[in-house]
């Protein structure tokens, strides 16, 4: 294996264009680096016609069944066995027909509906679910649709056959594969990456940052007088506008260590920030919509024609802010089916307006001190959660101003810096209080155009006070490619490396409440004390083994892991106990997790474990709990050091770590009822624990989560003996829906529903109570949201044949008149993760329902709930049709709003602006909602989720919950 790695890889799977560089392995004859080449990747540029280009579009069209021919889709390698030449690298197989590249690009500009694109985007968007089918996203019913993996693992298939066609001798899943990512890609979307490269046949590589890469690759250009060309930077700020995030890195330039070549430290990453060419492209797509031939400024265009159209716009873009561009350009639309040419409507945009639109509108002249905020109509067409606001001067701004610190020691800056000198907040050198790198990498393609390469420089400059050093970047587009095998070539000796290891000492948070009392008479809310697992400087991939310090893992329950980080120069030891004081410790979001015991120790609950970390080269610390009687059984804890909120300061309180102290009075009282002693008490005691509850640890709505928990666990714990009486089981019910709801949102939340998904088959014991039965079904609305959808689809199954038992002459061992079908109406309304066909028959049998007078008016809630346009927990793409929800809506509106108090809600849930036009409702039909919010003097948050894009607030959130969320916890809106 080691001789067939004759190349070093690095793929770029880019949001716009997939590219692929390669170097051989090994120094040359004279002991230099090998040179690096972008691989031609061959792809279809005409129907039938194959061409090879560096580029290859991250795009694919799905063709109409007949649309195009076998010959149309021939490429070298159709039916090869070049491709499946390993039958360990599985190839990925397309079930149907599927156009990947350039030619997809074009048919996708002149057909609407049918092109996949931005699936990279789509693999950070954690409110859909990325492995389902659901791009293009708003296509029509009869356009076979595909994940983002899917999608993301297509281009990687295509380039691997390419390659392997070229290089038969040399298969490249055999070689050193570098795939590059954003570096504010969280875990989930790097997993998913690995998944598709998996899917494609790359089961081996590795991830690199994508500003790292494209600063390696200048790196690798000047390596020869690296030194002179560095001899006067302090900070490199790395900004990298790619087609769907913009990347923010910040490197550290410090002495030459001894070896001629000066040392190189990341310092800073920016969070995952969704902006990029694929917003400049949507934003010039707006201003052509309106000024279509037949726009009349109410009617907007399809999801699908909007696709076409920012294609087209794509191209324009590019033209007119290119090298001799013309003055305007001309943006068709084609029509559709037989209108294709007849149906083509044209708009003209010039020069002037496109650089008003990209340069001014995503690089505006702005202060150091301003920040982003959210203007009024952001962009967030598509579904994709769009940055909110667009200017990526001021993301730079909040980006710098998180790592000034560092930022300072870096240039060599006093820490209190000097007042500004101008009251604007541009200082001398430092920009007032904001420290401003000395030297500037550009990467993407965006940075093609020379106006928005000068417009950031010179804002940067400006924040300064001189300009900056901006180093060259002769290929924006592949440099990120070219980079990723300078990555491999330095890993091996021969080429400069980004070195430097850890900026920060991380500690492992011990948990000694009482222990240290005991032990050493100090009170247990003294400071927190830690052991060092990782010291600042450790190399990515070095692995740090904790040798004289032995820890007790609890094996098969919950358990949280604190951890605290230091970017102090003090010198710490592997295993060091420090005292957590001082603002110089920063705790890190927790992981929580249940570790499970191997099978032959499966009745253990805890282990003695020693610790090994080590840091990967994508930001994650690594902890492996080694079990000391099997050093060959290990715990991964992969802890993320990053993320949109990474550091909680602690000198604050945390919510999540402090216990209330009424706890173990409260616990005593829930085993009072549910315990396993044989006592006797009085069954008003049951019916009281609520109340004692409540009396114990204050009123129920003020439980926060952390709170609830405990008590699921301590009933969970009880949960055999649930059915002692009537009493009992609905008492255990109610309290255990209650302390698990929304199902989601705390850690470990999956688990624990998990646990209590096992009691429902067991059903209820008391089957002819109909307050149990009211609890059962309250129970599970309750824990919805934990549930996946064959989970909810057996509830709804279950459901419906109760609901059937009741409308016919089955007989059943109980009276189905008391199973509660109202509550089971409000559990069908929360089960978003059904398919929407399964929807759309609930809501219709809710409105025919609705038709009798005797109907309860609480009953529109649901339809409101089902036929909302932003799920509460599930993935949009499931939400309902438009048109569907449309009807739904007009029979609302054809109430009285006075008399149906849940009418003015529900109209508001299906009527919602989501800003994704495949959502959506017509406008007018919105404006009506407007307008009928507005006569019944609705508040004033319903009738701005009619017409903008906002959250909802705590109290809404609860409303289509359909009861108050648990204090503390906010969730995340799809």
């Amino acid at each position: 294996m080691t001789e067939m790695k004759r190349y070093s890889v690095g793929i770029d799977l880019g949001t716009s264009n997939t590219v692929l560089a390669y170097a051989q392995t090994g120094s040359t004859a004279d002991g230099g680096s090998p040179p690096i080449r972008v691989f031609p990747i061959e792809q279809l540029v005409s129907p039938g016609e194959v061409a090879a280009r560096p580029l290859l579009p991250s795009v694919r069209y799905q063709p109409a069944d007949g649309e195009l021919s076998e010959g149309d889709l021939q490429l070298p390698w159709t039916g090869s066995a070049a491709d499946n030449a390993d039958a360990k690298a599985p190839a990925f197989a397309q079930p149907q027909p599927v156009v990947v590249g350039r030619l997809a690009r074009l048919l996708g500009a002149q057909v609407p509906g049918r092109l996949v694109a931005s699936a990279k985007s789509w693999l950070s968007h954690a409110s859909v679910d990325r492995v389902a089918p659901i791009l293009p996203w708003g296509a029509a019913d009869d356009v076979r649709k595909v994940s983002p993996v899917e999608a993301s693992a297509s281009y990687l298939a295509h380039v691997r056959a390419a390659w392997n066609q070229q290089f038969p001798d040399a298969l490249l899943e055999h070689q050193d594969v570098v795939l590059t990512v954003p570096a504010s890609f969280d875990e989930g979307a790097r997993a998913l990456t690995v998944e598709a490269a998996r899917m494609a046949g790359l089961t081996t590589l590795r991830l690199l940052e994508e500003p790292q890469a494209a600063f390696y690759d200048w790196l690798f250009h000047h390596r020869e007088r690296l030194a002179d060309e560095l001899a006067h930077t302090r900070l490199v700020l790395i900004c990298d506008v790619g087609g769907g995030t913009t990347d923010l890195t910040l490197i550290e330039v410090g002495p030459d260590s001894g070896a001629g070549q000066p040392q190189l430290t990341r310092i800073g990453v920016g969070n995952h920030l969704m902006l990029g060419g694929d917003n400049m492209d949507l934003a010039l797509a707006h201003l052509v919509e309106a000024r279509l031939p037949g726009s009349d400024g109410r009617t907007r265009l399809s999801a699908a024609s909007l696709s076409q159209l920012v294609e087209r716009c794509r191209g324009a873009k590019e033209q007119l802010l290119g090298p001799q561009a013309p003055d305007s350009a001309s943006i068709t639309l084609l029509g559709a089916g037989s209108k294709l040419i007849g149906g083509a409507r044209t708009a003209q945009v010039t020069r002037d307006e496109v650089e008003r639109v990209i340069v001014d509108g995503f690089f505006p002249k702005v202060a150091p001190n301003e920040r982003p905020g959210r203007p009024r109509g952001a962009i967030v067409e598509f579904g994709l959660p769009y940055a909110t606001d667009a200017a990526v001067t001021r993301h730079i701004a909040a980006f710098l101003s998180r790592f000034a610190a560092q930022s300072r020691k870096a240039l060599g800056l006093p820490d209190a810096p000097a007042a500004s000198s101008d009251g604007n907040g541009a200082g001398a050198g430092d920009g007032g209080s904001l420290p401003i790198p000395d030297t500037l990498l550009l990467n993407g393609g965006v940075f093609r155009a020379d106006a928005l390469t000068r417009r950031l420089a010179d804002t940067l400059g400006e924040w300064r006070g001189e300009a900056l050093n901006v180093l060259h970047n002769d290929n924006p587009d592949v440099a990120v490619a070219r980079g990723a095998v300078a990555y491999s070539l330095a890993r091996a000796g021969n080429a400069p490396k980004i070195g430097g290891g850890s900026p920060r000492s991380y500690f492992l948070v011990l948990d000694e409440t009482g222990e240290r009392k005991q032990d050493t008479g100090q009170d247990a809310e003294a400071a927190p004390r830690g052991i060092c697992l990782l010291p600042r400087g450790t190399e990515e991939g070095h692995e740090i083994l904790i040798a004289d310090r032995t820890f007790a893992l609890r094996l098969g329950h919950p358990v949280r892991f604190h951890l605290v980080s230091s970017s102090a120069d003090t010198v710490y030891q592997p295993g060091e106990l420090v005292d957590l004081t001082g603002s110089d410790f920063i705790r890190l979001p927790p992981i929580a997790t249940v570790v499970q015991a191997h099978r032959e120790r499966a009745a253990r609950s805890e282990t003695r474990v020693q610790i090994a970390t080590s840091l990967t080269e994508v930001g994650t610390l690594d902890v492996h709990c080694i079990e000391l009687d099997n050093p060959a059984q290990r715990w991964l804890l992969e802890f993320q050091l990053r993320g949109d909120n990474p550091q909680v300061d602690l000198s604050t309180d945390d919510p999540t770590a402090a216990q209330h102290p009424s706890l173990d009075a409260a616990l005593e009282q829930i085993d009072r009822c549910f315990g396993s002693r044989a006592q006797k008490i009085d069954p008003k005691e049951v019916k009281r624990l609520r109340a004692q509850l409540e009396q114990l640890l204050g009123p129920r709505d003020t439980w926060n989560s952390a709170l609830l928990r405990e008590l699921f666990g301590a009933l969970w714990e009880r949960a055999r003996r649930r059915r002692r009486s009537a009493d009992h089981e609905r008492l255990w019910l109610n309290l255990a829906g209650y302390c698990v709801r929304p199902g989601f949102g705390y850690p470990l939340d999956e688990w624990r529903v998990e646990q209590l998904w096992s009691l429902f088959d067991d059903g209820i014991q008391y089957v002819n109570d109909s307050q149990v039965w009211s609890e059962w079904w309250t129970l599970w609305r309750r824990a919805a949201g934990g549930l996946d959808e064959s989970s909810q689809l057996r509830v709804l199954d279950a459901m419906a044949y109760l609901q059937t038992a009741a409308q016919s002459r089955h007989k059943l061992p109980f009276d189905v008149a008391k199973s509660g079908l109202a509550d089971m109406l409000r559990l069908s309304a929360s089960l978003e993760r059904i398919p929407v066909e399964r929807k759309i028959e609930l809501g219709e049998a809710v409105l025919t329902r609705l038709k009798k007078p005797a109907e309860n008016h609480q009953s529109w809630w649901a339809v409101g709930r089902i036929g909302a346009r932003r799920p509460f927990y599930g993935s949009a793409h499931s939400v309902v049709p438009p048109e569907i929800a449309g009807r739904w809506l007009n029979a609302i509106l054809a109430l009285d709003w006075k008399k149906v108090d849940p009418a003015a809600f529900a109209a508001v849930q299906i009527a919602r602006m989501t800003g994704d036009r495949s959502r959506d409702l017509a406008d007018d039909l919105r404006h009506t909602v407007l307008r009928r919010l507005e006569a019944s003097n609705a508040p004033r948050a319903w009738i701005t989720m009619v017409s903008e894009n906002v959250e909802l607030d705590n109290a809404d959130e609860g409303r289509v919950f359909g009861e108050s969320l648990p204090a503390g916890l906010k969730l995340i809106a799809s």
